[in-house]
């Protein structure tokens, strides 16, 4: 167990939840997980690293569906980074069809189970395959009313808060907005996450502490939990003691309790 700045990494070693109600816990609106360490996954075991981003699909699968059931209403994953370019050519290539391939086999059971599809990022600039695959996605959940599966793809938060800030300037060159009344809330209606809210939980899997430039505005009050589990060994009742340990912690915002 390490502790950093007083924020816990789970437990490494597996603990079975599997029969955990929700009844007894503050159980997160909003979860937000950087699914890290698919490629080092592979390396273990002599695989290429898109072997990892394969078994890391499976993972997602199953997490999804235990936070639907759980009742969080909001699953953000962090699936592909504006830095993530960098990667070899062949291995972004993978990751673009990822969208294609997890919604092919999962999309009819999203919708059986009242999930709606969302997404964020630059979509400006991802292979129009891809595009394709998303867009129908959310298109066939956007009645949904269920929890709310969100993908940051191609998403990068400077960019997203750069993009945010010209939008503002635009609009009070147009006189839509005056400077005067700019305020949090409506600096937060100009983000990409701008119809969520915060997110509550944020996990981090395969060890490292870092954000990572991921939806840095939007979890000023959010409670992190790291462990050292790579995503494609997370597994739900990993998920169940990161959400047992946000269920205990006393959320202050700034404040005091009694």
């Amino acid at each position: 167990m390490l502790e950093r700045f007083s924020l816990k990494r789970g437990k490494t070693k597996t603990h079975r939840h599997e029969n955990l109600t929700t009844q007894d816990l503050n159980v997160p609106t909003h979860v937000a997980i950087i699914m890290d360490g698919n490629g080092r996954w592979a390396n273990k075991r002599g695989l290429p690293r898109i072997a990892g981003h394969r078994e890391g699909m499976k993972t997602v699968k199953k997490i999804v569906r235990e936070a639907s059931r759980m009742g969080i209403k909001v699953l953000t994953l962090y699936a592909f980074s504006t830095e993530n370019w960098k990667r070899p050519k062949d291995e972004v290539e993978f990751l673009m069809k990822l969208p294609e391939q997890f919604l092919s086999s999962y999309l009819v059971e999203l919708i059986e189970k009242n999930v709606q599809v969302q997404v964020m990022g630059d979509l400006d600039k991802i292979p129009s395959h891809t595009l394709r695959a998303v867009t129908q996605a959310k298109e066939k959940t956007e009645k949904n009313t269920g929890m709310i599966l969100n993908f940051a793809l191609n998403y990068g938060s400077r960019h997203e808060i750069t993009c945010a800030v010209k939008s503002l300037i635009h609009d009070i060159e147009k006189g839509i907005l005056d400077k005067e009344t700019i305020n949090e809330d409506m600096i937060s209606n100009y983000l990409l996450s701008k119809s969520l809210p915060d997110p509550d939980l944020l996990i981090r899997t395969s060890g490292e502490l870092r954000i990572s430039n991921f939806m840095l505005w939007q979890i000023a009050y959010t409670e992190f939990w790291f462990t050292d589990k790579l995503w494609p060994d997370f597994s739900v009742s990993d998920l169940h003691e990161a959400v047992k340990h946000f269920s205990s912690r006393k959320r202050r915002y700034g404040g005091v309790t009694s």
